[in-house]
Parts: structure tokens; C-alpha cells; sequence
């Protein structure tokens, strides 16, 4: 088999698996919308307030819903030590992380592609600026978030309490990534030009490379401690 082909085995193979159970994609889109409920309580949506806080509201949704699927993301492989099967079926071990950080990012856009509406109607919020923009944003932001988190995922997996030891190492990383994500997300939304947001929006596209890169190369040795 091809390089990606391999890839595209593996994708197939989570989501297949995501299919039958649909765990993933519950939890995340329960946890996303209880959020969205429980702001929508704490903010008028007439105010002024709202119109400054809503991109932080939309990427505390995303990020502690991606957190749910992040944790869940190697359990299958832990058990029964499927994660030595898939490391026997191919010598580049960097296969094994892209596949998996492909199928996070499928899960977590169709969490975010049903969230968003809501969010903008909950809020009664009306976008300003250019909606390709703002989707091209959530891409790049949630495209490190899991490049990242996928690979401190099978970091944690094998830890007593991974599902707190992910969070804790996450967010110190993705700072950066959050900060630049939700200042260009509210330059958009509020309608700001390009050269208003072309700083953070080239901060989220080094941040992706870095983070794409580093882990695809280190994966092997992660997967040898």
C-alpha cells in the first residue's frame, strides 16, 4: 500500500468504528451545547457585551468539546494493545499519527459545523464580516488544537488519569493558538480588514506547521516509550 493510501485505511477504520458507537461525536456535540446553553443564559444577547465576548464563546465551545474527543482518540488501541498491531502493519510509525489526527479533525468540524448556527442564532448574533474568512479561521485554529492534541493524546493514553493529565498539558501549549484565533475570529465577525487580523491569522498558519511537523516526525519515538 502507498503512503496515503495507509493513511486513508486508518481514517476509514475510525470512522467506521466512530459509526457504530457514535461516543465521540455524542459527547463532544452534548458537551458543546451545553456550553453554548449555559453563556446563552449568562449573557443577554442585546448587550454590548455579548458582541465582545462571542469569539470566546465560540472557541470555548470547540476547544472543551475537542478535549472529549481528544481524550477518547487512543482508548480503542489501548485496549487489547491494538496500538502494537497498527505499529507491525507499517515501518513509518508517522503514519499511524496522521491518520489519527485526520480522524479528530473530521469529528471535531462536524461538531463545529452543527455548533456554529447555533451559536450565531442563540445569540442572535449578525455577522460583519466575510463568513469564508471566519471558516477559514476555525480550520486553522482547530487544525493545530489537534495536531497537537492528538499526539499528547497518545502521550497521556497509557497514564492513570489521562483524562486529567490531557487538559494540563494541552492548554499551556495551545495558548498562542487560542489568543490567535479568538482575536482574529472577533476582528472578523466585527467586520475588521485583512491587514487588522493578517497577524494573528499568520500566527495560527506557523503554529499549524510547527506543530503538524514536530509530532509527525516524533511519533515514533513517542510510540517506543
Amino acid at each position: 500500500m502507498t503512503y496515503f493510501n495507509q493513511i486513508g485505511t486508518l481514517v476509514w477504520k475510525d470512522l467506521t468504528s466512530e459509526l457504530r458507537t457514535k461516543e465521540m461525536l455524542s459527547s463532544m456535540l452534548i458537551f458543546s451545547f451545553l456550553t453554548t446553553v449555559v453563556f446563552n443564559f449568562a449573557f443577554d444577547p442585546d448587550t454590548e457585551t455579548i458582541k465582545r465576548v462571542f469569539p470566546g464563546i465560540i472557541w470555548v465551545a470547540f476547544s472543551f468539546a475537542g478535549i472529549l474527543g481528544l481524550n477518547r482518540s487512543f482508548l480503542n488501541e489501548k485496549s487489547n494493545d491494538c496500538i502494537m498491531g497498527l505499529m507491525l502493519c507499517t515501518p513509518d510509525k508517522g503514519i499511524i499519527y496522521l491518520g489519527k489526527m485526520l480522524s479528530n479533525l473530521i469529528f471535531i468540524y462536524i461538531m463545529e459545523a452543527i455548533t456554529l448556527p447555533i451559536l450565531f442564532v442563540l445569540f442572535d448574533y449578525r455577522l460583519k464580516g466575510s463568513l469564508l474568512f471566519l471558516l477559514l479561521v476555525i480550520i486553522l485554529g482547530t487544525w493545530g488544537f489537534i495536531a497537537i492534541g492528538t499526539f499528547l493524546s497518545a502521550l497521556a493514553v497509557n497514564t492513570k488519569n489521562s483524562e486529567i493529565l490531557l487538559p494540563i498539558i494541552l492548554f499551556p501549549l495551545v495558548i498562542p493558538l487560542l489568543i490567535a484565533a479568538v482575536q482574529a475570529s472577533g476582528s472578523i465577525l466585527s467586520g475588521g480588514s485583512w491587514p487588522e487580523w493578517s497577524n494573528w491569522f499568520k500566527i495560527l498558519v506557523g503554529f499549524d506547521a510547527i506543530f503538524t511537523v514536530v509530532p509527525w516526525l516524533m511519533f515514533d519515538y513517542l510510540l517506543e516509550v
